[in-house]
Parts: C-alpha cells; structure tokens; sequence
C-alpha cells in the first residue's frame, strides 16, 4: 500500500457470512467457519505487512448462543485449534493477541487456554491483535458504569472513562470492515467506532484476501476525517 502516513492505526473487522459462503457451495456451516479462519489467518498477515498496528475482530458476541450448539462446540474447537496452532507465530512476528469480551462466562478449559496465552505476552509488539468473544458493545458500557460504581468513582470524564472499557490502553477504531454486504455494526465497539470510518463489501468473510483489505485501506485513506468538525 502507498500513502503510509493515511494508514488506519486501528482496523476492526465484522466477520460476516461464513455461513452463507458455505450455503452458496451446497456445504455445511461448519466448513463455512473453517475457511472463515483461513481468512483470519491471512487478514492478520496482511495487516501486519500494512503497517497496522491495530486489528480486532468480532469473533463471537453474547447474541451468538442463540445459534445451534452443534455450530457454537464446532466455533470454540476452531478458536481452540487457532490458538494451539498459531500463537507462537504470532509471538515471533511481535504481534500480541489478547482478548475483550465477558470471558469470565466460558468455560475453564477456553479461560484456562486464554490465560495461558496471555502469559506470553510480555513483549513490545509491533501490532496489537484483539478477538471480541461474548461480547456486546451496549454490555461492555453497563460493566465499565458498574465497576465505576464499585470503585465509588463519582466523577468521569470521556477520556477516563475509556480506562473502564474492555479496550482500555487502545486507540479509537479508525476504520471498522464489515464482509458480507449487511449495512450495521450489529453491537459492536459502539464508544469506539464514535468516529471511525465504515465500509462494507458483498464478499463473504472466507473470500476476504490481500486485494478486498487493500481496497479498504484505500477507501479510508481517500477519505477526509473531520472528527464532527467543520474543515
């Protein structure tokens, strides 16, 4: 990519349409989902290579346990298998994965695997990678107003009040992706995205490569940010 100084510092990404790539090739979600991290596989490549020094993806929200528990055991073995398999390369490329979301909820096995991610985590890193899991951006407003409550913290401002959020030490969304045609961010870093720039493409998630990100990149850096200013 050109224009390195109109690069995004942070890009989430809505990964829609697993499902419904699967659908389109007569094959079940579950396969959907495991082309779906292929693409996760390659975005972070890809961003990593563009300079970004942020990524989040929305990987599972609380509205998700609504799905078939066959679909929902098939996505955390494909998190697990992700994790198991690409931590350590992550760590030699300098990039930190950690997580956001009400991970307190999971089960032992997916919070005893997210810690000891986390222990391997101590070292600078040249780009900051983040997995929403269980989350809801209207969820993560109500538990940074109660932990407020419970430090008995009687007077807040915005920029001290990012210090409660889940992304607390992390820089605004300046460009959130959403794949798969649908308009709306569907809960989604909602404090965060208060200035981002959007874009949505029809390509499915698993067809989401190098020339569909480079095309987002493209998009934000033609864009004039006014932050609700006048300029």
């Amino acid at each position: 990519m050109s224009q390195k100084e109109t690069l995004p510092r942070h890009i989430a990404i809505i990964m829609d349409g697993n499902g419904r790539w699967a659908k389109k090739r007569g094959l079940p979600r579950t396969a959907g989902h495991r082309a779906g991290i292929k693409a996760l596989r390659r975005t972070i490549k890809n961003c990593k290579n563009n300079g970004i020094k942020y990524l989040t993806v929305y990987a599972f929200s609380t509205e998700n346990w609504a799905r078939p528990k066959d679909e929902i055991n098939t996505l955390f073995s494909l998190f697990k298998f992700f994790l198991r398999r690409e931590v350590n390369k992550l760590i030699k490329q300098k990039i930190k994965i950690q997580f956001i979301g009400r991970l307190h909820e999971f089960s032992d096995d997916i919070k005893i695997l997210i810690e000891e991610v986390g222990t391997k985590m101590n070292f600078e890193p040249e780009m900051t990678f983040t997995v929403a899991l269980n989350y809801g951006a209207r969820q993560e407003i109500v538990d940074a107003v109660n932990e407020m409550i419970r430090r008995d913290v009687s007077e807040i401002d915005q920029m001290s009040f990012n210090d409660f959020l889940y992304t607390a030490g992390m820089p605004d969304v300046d460009l959130l992706v959403r794949t798969s045609g649908e308009l709306r961010i569907s809960n989604f870093l909602l404090w965060q995205c208060a200035y981002a720039e959007f874009y949505f493409t029809e390509a499915f998630w698993p067809d989401f490569d190098e020339k569909e990100l480079n095309a987002a990149i493209a998009a934000y850096q033609r864009r004039e940010r006014r932050f609700g200013g006048l300029k």
